[in-house]
């Protein structure tokens, strides 16, 4: 961390602790110009403010919260690079990659540094573990037939698919339908699975540079006709000059536009 964010995040730790005591001090003193356990001259339906001052039992946890916070500051990480003096660190406290994470935990456990969190996570290793290795050995089209297997695999969409395909899989804005037969790489179990080993990387370039702006609206017009659609105006005129320029498109999608599930077209 460098020097500017260790003084940022000092300043502003220290200054919110000294900012409490300032405005715990500013509350323990009486500027209302009524003596302690006087009636303040409020009166509502019976009931009569009195000028009561803090309690004391509270005022005094206040006050030992504000130590304990820099005895705590002192002995542990928190004021931007210092490590404090008793030296401690998380087990993957410097880690960039799943590969240096997984490392980290070995080398932690070999120290004695292990954590909760390292904990859970072998905890869960050897629960879960054994069943992913039995359900990676078979056939995605035999696993779909086993109710618990489809279980696991409803859950782990919905934490880790669902944030862009949608929790109904019908795909948010910009994100695929994964509910309908249309696969841009291929719908069968082997794709898919391909899929989610390797992921994918969208190829479209853009073509403004090439097309030009009128280009671009003679291929809209030309793409649109092949669904059946048609653009607000002269739509037949742009179409008939958008066939031309859509050899360029045709490489990857096709001449019928239907695309090409080896490229994901």
């Amino acid at each position: 961390m460098s020097m500017f964010w260790t003084i940022w995040i000092s300043v502003i730790t220290l200054g919110s602790i000294v900012g409490c005591f300032i405005l715990l001090r500013w509350n323990l003193t009486n500027y209302t110009g009524h003596p302690e356990g006087e009636s303040m001259g409020h009166e509502f339906d019976g009931i009569v403010e009195i000028n009561n001052p803090l309690p004391r039992w509270w005022t005094i946890l206040f006050y030992a919260t504000i130590v304990w916070s820099f005895f705590y500051l002192a002995l542990y990480p928190g004021l931007g690079s210092f490590e404090g003096f008793w030296g401690w660190r998380s087990s993957n406290q410097d880690v960039r990659t799943l590969e240096e994470s997984a490392q980290a935990r070995i080398d932690a456990k070999e120290r004695g540094l292990i954590v909760e969190y390292d904990r859970e996570l072998d905890f869960a290793a050897e629960k879960f573990d054994p069943i992913f290795e039995a359900y990676a050995q078979v056939p995605v089209e035999e696993l779909v037939k086993n109710e618990e297997a489809v279980k696991v695999g409803q859950r782990l969409f919905m934490q880790n698919c669902s944030q862009c395909h949608g929790s109904d899989a019908r795909g948010n804005m910009g994100f695929p339908n994964l509910t309908d037969d249309d696969w841009l790489y291929g719908g069968s179990g082997a794709k898919i699975k391909e899929t989610l080993t390797n992921g994918r990387i969208a190829a479209m370039p853009a073509w403004i540079d090439a097309m030009g702006e009128q280009g671009i609206k003679e291929t809209v017009a030309y793409v649109l006709s092949l669904s059946g659609r048609e653009m607000e105006e002269n739509h037949d005129a742009l179409a008939e000059a958008g066939k031309a320029r859509f050899m360029a498109c045709a490489a990857c999608h096709g001449m019928d536009g239907k695309g090409n599930q080896a490229l994901g077209a």
